[in-house]
């Protein structure tokens, strides 16, 4: 199929403020005109737009051949879109809650990540997987679930996860555009939360670079997704008490950019982590322990990291214990702040 990028209008604003559900749908539709290889397939996403409406008017506007409505069967979506994407194109599909993924593993784990492998780099594997995650929707269980050290620990497969907007934008195109399959998480609490002006001019950002939110020299807050937004709220309520807190937001947690971290851990002394995750095995002990390799010497206190507890996520009544919040971040920073 041919590029189409040469009838791309020019860039705009968005007249309204864009949440990160807006933003996902801009960079799709941006990508689908910009190349006719990509194609959107899922549950629901061509007629009704997606269960977020994260697909509204891709239909109407690319056609019933490049975002086609499946089956309930996400092992079939899974292979499908390697096939597609073996095959030249550059598949986006749609898991609709993170709970559903599990049937997919086959396909992803044994054939997505291994393509370009196995056939010796004659084959490779653009796909991309999206798929909303998180609580704080007052959804259940297996709609709230954060489990992304599952898809970090898979060779061969690299896991994004945006915290704002403008990074959605940035980063879908970036993930559509990779050779190789991504697992795009979208924290789902995000989606409306803290709209902003965003502009539609195709603009890539790094795939594999963490973003430094706010310049600090005391302690260090690394966090990704949607715990961004309570870890920034944080690092406000730490400035009116005069400790300069800096924050990175890791962004793509598989393959980690280390060096940022290092940097970042070197000049302050003090590190907290915080995600969303389950506490063990998750990518905040990553971080951690690669940093203790890198850093131990510059280290003033033990990192702490402040997470979800290791259970599956509750009803909604519950949710809000189990998120971390900004009580716990102010917590953890008191730690190592006061560390002797």
């Amino acid at each position: 199929m041919n590029d189409l990028s040469s009838k791309i209008a020019t860039p705009t604003l968005v007249e309204k403020k864009a949440g990160l559900l807006d933003a996902v749908n801009l960079a799709l539709h941006r990508a689908m005109r910009e190349d006719a290889n990509v194609v959107v397939l899922g549950e629901d996403v061509g007629v009704n737009g997606g269960v977020f409406r994260a697909t509204a008017g891709l239909r109407e506007a690319f056609g019933f051949k490049r975002v086609i409505d499946t089956p309930l069967a996400e092992n079939m979506l899974g292979g499908l879109a390697v096939g597609m994407a073996a095959q030249g194109l550059k598949p986006v599909v749609e898991i609709q809650f993170l709970g559903f993924i599990y049937a997919a593993m086959e396909q992803l784990v044994s054939h997505a990540s291994r393509l370009r492998n196995r056939t010796r780099g004659r084959l490779t594997c653009p796909m991309v997987l999206r798929s909303p995650m998180g609580a704080g929707i007052r959804a259940p269980e297996h709609h709230s679930e954060s489990t992304e050290a599952l898809f970090a620990h898979v060779p061969g497969l690299r896991v994004v996860i945006p915290s704002s907007p403008a990074r959605a934008y940035g980063l879908l195109l970036a993930a559509i555009d990779d050779p190789d399959p991504v697992i795009f998480l979208e924290p789902t609490r995000l989606y409306r939360l803290n709209p902003q002006p965003l502009l539609d001019d195709g603009r890539r950002l790094p795939l594999d670079t963490c973003f430094t939110l706010r310049e600090g020299s005391d302690l260090t807050l690394i966090s990704w997704g949607a715990s961004v937004h309570e870890t920034l709220q944080a690092a406000e309520r730490l400035a009116e008490q005069g400790v300069s807190a800096e924050v990175i937001d890791v962004a793509c947690v598989k393959p980690l950019d280390l060096d940022t971290l290092e940097a970042s851990v070197r000049k302050t002394g003090r590190c907290v982590i915080v995600h969303e995750a389950p506490r063990s095995y998750g990518v905040g002990a990553e971080i951690a322990a690669s940093l203790y390799e890198r850093a131990l010497l510059d280290l003033q206190a033990p990192i702490q990291r402040v997470t979800a507890p290791d259970i599956p996520p509750p009803l909604y009544r519950l949710e809000q214990l189990y998120i971390p919040g900004v009580e716990d971040i102010l917590a953890a920073c008191e730690t190592v702040l006061n560390y002797a």
